[in-house]
């Protein structure tokens, strides 16, 4: 089991006692702030190794919160909000959000997605191998093998891949990935992004039409997986 701090900042008692619950019962310590101040003043006396934060904050909007946390903490942190329209949730992202879901949510998939943020967090200035159920990325030779066998990408459809690999278990925002790989000058060019997304999959994925591993978040972006995700 993990032993893993989550830090809960969230001002409603309910979920703050749910999630308490839920994750201690699954080997997490669990430290909780009922507003953006107190959840700030944790961070900076004791860094965890992963922040649930909610934006309807009675003191600051969680949004603001988050930009200040990104200012000098990458720990993972994953939003837990009622606010579900796409731009909120790209904003979050576009800032700093690893993951984001919307309440009411589903416990095994926050489990879920915790792991994976952790997973991921835990790989930051490790070994450049990447290796995933089936696929595996060699960051310093820039190589991919599907089931060993040696994948022909161009350099934009390994760059892309790679970022992908390096978020496993993220959202990625068309924005990002656009930025990232191509360039700011390309950020609206989506269409451009779905095309190379289309490439990719005919490459690693066993069907295109049904991806296993680059899953599309309708109106927002991509996430890279390498399990089944958990059905909602």
């Amino acid at each position: 089991m993990s032993t893993a701090e989550i830090l809960v900042i969230d001002d409603e008692i309910p979920i703050r006692r749910l999630l308490e619950i839920t994750l201690q019962s699954n080997g997490y310590r669990v430290v909780q702030a009922a507003t953006a101040r107190e959840g700030l003043l944790k961070m900076i006396n004791h860094l965890p190794d992963l922040i649930i934060l909610d934006l309807g904050l009675p003191d600051e909007n969680g949004q603001v919160t988050l930009r200040k946390m990104r200012e000098w903490c990458s720990k993972p942190v994953i939003i837990l909000s009622v606010q579900s329209k796409e731009g909120d949730i790209i904003e979050a992202l576009d800032s700093g959000a690893n993951d984001y879901l919307v309440k009411p949510f589903h416990t095994g998939e926050l489990l879920a997605r915790i792991r994976s943020a952790l997973r991921n967090d835990s790989r930051k200035g490790s070994d450049p191998l990447l290796q995933f159920k089936g696929l595996e990325i060699d960051l310093s030779a820039r190589t991919v093998k599907v089931n060993d066998e040696l994948l022909k990408l161009t350099a934009t459809q390994y760059d892309l891949l790679a970022l992908f690999g390096k978020n496993e278990g993220k959202v990625l925002t068309h924005q990002y990935l656009l930025r990232e790989v191509w360039g700011p000058d390309y950020i609206e060019q989506t269409q451009y992004l779905r095309v190379f997304i289309a490439q990719l999959r005919k490459k690693i994925e066993k069907k295109a039409d049904r991806p296993e591993y680059i899953l599309t978040e309708s109106g927002v972006g991509y996430r890279f997986v390498t399990q089944s995700p958990v059905s909602k």
